[in-house]
């Protein structure tokens, strides 16, 4: 892909973005006809993944024909934050509360108090430490080693590596820090020569990177934890060789690993859409499947398993090639589709329209 059009692309992009509504920091209620009202708690605006996990959470609930309404709390907040979005939605009397939750244990005394009321909540991307609580989510401890030891193989077990990591206290980057230190502990001649958190943001990140550049410390491979399409544009805008890379499967950093001549990267797949999977596993539990808490540890947890997708091998280019589309947001993931647990069309998510 030629630098400029990058560029171009993801400032395009930007303003479709805008034109979904995600933008706006409010609680969203759509209804029509009868069937269950679901309530969303999300913490994180303007950021891909979080954007598609709440297009396919829309697209879920319109495809299954059961959800009247959503009532969606969608906004940049804290732990104390989200307490209070959730603690609404239950005053709102929504059915199940889906959430993406922002600390593991902050929110224990609202989903023990939804639970108390019969309301069901489901936890997407992230664990939390209560047992009342269902989890759906992206295996992330095996995202961070998977990436990790591609990386680490990549540069023949030695060199200089930078570690990007995500949001500070999310338990998806605690969770990917556990993936991660496993593998480095294979691999002794390899040197975290920073360590830092991007809060998911490309603005943060790049600048990180940036700096780091700039620092004159020499850098073998960087570890990113999805932010990063941006450090590809760092090492292009500064003039320097690119190094081995890992990110997630969001659409521009696979483009560039399809198309930047000399540069050499994994992608590692975590799907936005899990949130969609959280529809489906609320309607189970509302239309009696499951009980309202589960019963028991192994009924609480699912996990999606994550692929690895390298440029430098063949199978891997080849799912590479397969996964690239150009009607996409370029930070969202490119795995639209949460297999068993989402039956949206692609471009129902895409379109992210209201019920």
């Amino acid at each position: 892909m030629d630098h400029k059009y990058g560029k171009l692309f993801a400032g395009a992009a930007s303003l479709a973005l805008a034109a979904t509504g995600l933008g706006a920091a409010t609680v969203v209620a759509d209804s029509h006809g009868d069937g269950f009202v679901i309530g969303v708690s999300n913490t994180v605006q303007g950021n891909g993944w979080r954007e598609e996990m709440i297009c396919s959470i829309k697209a879920q609930a319109a495809a299954s024909g059961e959800v009247a309404s959503l009532n969606i709390a969608h906004r940049n907040t804290d732990p104390a934050g989200q307490l209070e979005d959730m603690r609404n939605l239950i005053a709102a009397g929504v059915d199940a509360m889906i959430i993406n939750p922002s600390d593991p244990d902050a929110l224990v005394p609202a989903i023990q108090e939804a639970t108390s009321a019969g309301i069901p909540v489901i936890a997407v991307d992230a664990t939390v430490n209560e047992p009342s609580a269902y989890v759906i989510s992206n295996d992330q401890e095996e995202y961070g080693r998977l990436g990790a030891e591609w990386l680490f193989e990549k540069l023949g077990g030695e060199g200089n590596v930078f570690y990007m990591r995500g949001l500070a206290g999310h338990a998806a980057d605690d969770a990917r820090d556990v993936g991660w230190d496993a593998a480095l502990a294979n691999y002794p001649g390899i040197e975290v020569i920073n360590e830092v958190h991007t809060g998911w943001s490309q603005d943060q990140g790049s600048s990180q990177m940036l700096d780091m550049i700039a620092s004159g410390i020499p850098v073998d491979g960087v570890w990113t934890s999805g932010i990063d399409n941006v450090i590809v544009d760092a090492y292009v805008d500064s003039g320097e060789p690119l190094v081995p890379i890992v990110g997630a499967d969001n659409n521009q950093f696979v483009q560039y690993l399809a198309t930047v001549e000399g540069f050499e990267g994994a992608a590692v797949t975590n799907p936005g859409t899990v949130g969609g999977a959280g529809v489906t596993l609320a309607l189970q539990i509302l239309n009696g499947e499951k009980p309202v808490a589960p019963a028991s540890a192994d009924d609480q947890i699912v996990t999606v398993d994550p692929e690895l997708w390298d440029n430098t091998t063949e199978d891997g280019m080849a799912k590479i090639q397969a996964a690239l589309r150009d009607d996409l947001h370029p930070t969202w993931p490119l795995t639209l589709q949460v297999p068993g647990w989402t039956t949206y069309t692609d471009e129902a998510l895409i379109a992210c329209e209201d019920l």
